[in-house]
């Protein structure tokens, strides 16, 4: 068995990002490399993991074009007609409405386990990748004409191109030498679905009351996924709690808005951190994904993001590729930096911005988000621009 191998493009990390990444490169001549640390039975069948992904119009797009979505079952798509935000106590509340997008809903509703495994199929059908399970990436160093990467089962392997997108701890992007901005929020979020007794209408539901986060997305049915950001200590209590008394919980935290609650499945809690590496390119080398832009999940744009993110570097490669540039083509991949930081800083900035303030429990805070809930609920043209970015992206 060869011990070395060469190939055009290695990508780190087969989530979604990476996945979507070796799909948009496959088919046009280049020999690609896909590493991953987990299991192929693990990747094949990604198991349950809670969190349901707001899919914009362009996401869907991305993924039809990738071959991606006619791989999920429609009962498995719910539909996001509108959304709502509401400030602690008060009555009053932000409408986003699919109207305001000229669109019958602003997106879609979908479990990231199935886009995972969705994905894996895609990808599993195309013989320029090849899939390296069970693998992690212990060193690496740049030659001349590659970045030479040595492997935790002993083999080596060199690639023109080396694109990380193994989450936002990247231990690639580490190794490249790229820093990132961390920012800790202090909190984890729960995720886990809930039968309920009124219906949901299709409208997503954020609410920011007294220090604590509480979404409620609309699933198929009389169903839904709840999404509660609290402390790390608050959470530890409830997640002790049994699922009757957990959806008892839910009841009185949403104020009985919804009707009874019960928990069905199971929970997940996950941390909450963002991060923005200071650099998307290097030397033969991008990041993607998370490994690029971490996002708090309060405006659900950091799925959406990696999508747009993987298709601007699979386009600036291709047409490198295609011009006899090279994948690693130093131009091509400052292009693909310079658009894709000013698509994303705006975003990363605006979430943290979003985050910190409605994480403000001081009563002047509550008081300003209620006023700019107010005026931004009359100021048709800003309602319209949401919306617009959720459905024409």
């Amino acid at each position: 068995m060869d011990m070395q191998r060469d190939v055009d493009v290695a990508i780190v990390g087969a989530g979604p990002a990476g996945l979507c990444l070796a799909r948009s490169l496959a088919g046009a001549g280049l020999s690609i490399a896909l590493l991953e640390r987990q299991a192929l039975p693990a990747l094949r069948e990604a198991a349950f993991d809670g969190r349901e992904i707001a899919l914009t119009h362009t996401s869907r797009r991305i993924l039809e074009e990738l071959d991606i979505w006619s791989r999920i079952d429609a009962a498995d798509i719910s539909l996001l007609r509108d959304a709502r935000v509401l400030n602690g106590s008060s009555p009053f509340a932000l409408d986003i409405t699919a109207q305001d997008g000229r669109s019958e809903q602003l997106g879609w509703l979908v479990p990231n386990f199935l886009i995972r495994r969705a994905a894996f199929e895609a990808v599993a059908a195309c013989d320029d990748v090849a899939l390296h399970a069970e693998v992690e990436v212990r060193g690496l160093r740049h030659l001349d004409d590659a970045v030479e990467l040595q492997l935790s089962d002993g083999k080596i392997l060199r690639a023109v191109l080396l694109v990380a997108a193994d989450s936002r701890f990247s231990g690639t992007r580490k190794m490249l030498g790229i820093g990132a901005q961390m920012r800790d929020f202090g909190c984890e979020m729960m995720v886990c679905r809930v039968e309920h007794e009124l219906p949901h209408q299709h409208v997503a539901m954020e609410w920011f009351r007294y220090g604590q986060t509480l979404a409620l997305l609309p699933l198929n049915g009389d169903r839904a996924s709840v999404v509660l950001t609290l402390p790390g200590h608050e959470m530890q209590a409830l997640q002790a709690l049994d699922d009757a008394a957990l959806g008892q919980e839910f009841e009185r935290r949403f104020y009985g808005r919804m009707g009874k609650m019960q928990v069905i499945g199971s929970r997940h809690v996950y941390p909450l951190v963002g991060v923005y590496a200071e650099k998307f390119v290097g030397r033969r080398c991008a990041l993607v994904g998370d490994a690029a832009v971490g996002m708090h999940p309060v405006t659900a744009h950091g799925f959406n993001l990696g999508l747009l993110g993987q298709q601007r570097l699979a386009r600036e490669v291709l047409a490198a590729h295609r011009a006899g540039r090279g994948p690693a083509c130093p131009a091509a991949l400052r292009r693909y930096e310079r658009g894709h930081r000013m698509t994303a800083r705006p975003l990363y900035l605006a979430t943290t911005l979003v985050a910190g303030m409605y994480g403000d429990e001081r009563p002047p805070a509550r008081l300003a988000r209620d006023a700019a809930l107010r005026l931004a609920q009359h100021v048709t043209p800003f309602r319209r621009l949401i919306a617009a970015h959720l459905t024409r992206g």
